[in-house]
């Protein structure tokens, strides 16, 4: 039995751009249908909501990644120095909706996901808020990273991907109470895990003042220790500019 929906595929020989870069409305609904196979193994009619918005989080993810790989490519071959951004938060806010604009593809976007008979305004209301701030410093620091981008200064801003927000709130009964924030319990299409990059973090302890010869200095004692590894989130800039 033929479906009621078909998203096109890939193989298509009569469409000239690239599936994972183009621009066009046709090209991104290909890579919608694309991702949505395989990716997330769906087909449209037993799609849910999630699995519609991480196919389309996936295609435009490629466009951006397209861009910031082109740009990282040039500054490693100039030897260009990076400026590195400190910060115990970064509110980010969400991508999806962000990064159609800074791309400038959010019409094309819009009209591609017409063409599925599917609604961008639904998708939007997916993604969840990244849990990655509760604030002032979380999104002055994200504006930095924004502003970089935008002025093409090559920088990289480092965090904690904490596994919770902050917390949510509701009122039950009269009374306010708190959720934890679970902001990762669906899965985050917009990172890249390098857990083959580790590093040790000493948690705690003492430090001791150490003498060798004419010298001074310091060395720590932690009481715990853990394992961490980075997760990169490709960011761009209000023109376009990863």
């Amino acid at each position: 039995m033929k479906p009621e929906t078909e998203y096109p595929l890939s193989h298509d020989p009569s469409e000239p751009e690239d599936i994972r870069s183009g621009l066009s409305p046709s090209t991104i609904a290909r890579a919608f249908g694309d991702n949505l196979a395989y990716l997330c193994a769906r087909f449209p009619e037993v799609a849910t909501l999630n699995d519609r918005y991480v196919a389309l989080a996936y295609s435009v993810r490629d466009r951006l990644l397209h861009r910031w790989i082109n740009t990282a490519r040039t500054y490693y071959q100039m030897r260009s120095r990076s400026v590195c951004y400190l910060s115990a938060e970064f509110l980010m806010g969400p991508q999806l909706g962000n990064n159609l604009v800074n791309l400038g593809i959010h019409d094309q976007v819009r009209e591609a996901l017409q063409q599925l008979g599917l609604n961008l305004d639904e998708l939007l209301e997916q993604e969840g808020e990244p849990g990655l701030g509760n604030g002032g410093l979380g999104r002055l620091a994200a504006c930095f990273l924004d502003s970089l981008a935008t002025l093409q200064i090559p920088a990289i801003g480092y965090g904690i991907r904490y596994e919770f927000g902050i917390f949510d709130q509701a009122l039950r009964d009269g009374w306010q109470v708190e959720f934890t924030d679970k902001w990762l319990r669906l899965g985050n299409p917009w990172e890249i895990a390098r857990p083959e990059i580790i590093f040790d973090v000493k948690l705690g302890g003492r430090t001791e003042t150490t003498t060798k010869a004419a010298d001074t200095g310091c060395a720590g004692f932690p009481i715990a220790w853990s394992k961490g590894w980075p997760t990169t989130r490709p960011s761009s800039g209000t023109a376009g500019t990863p």
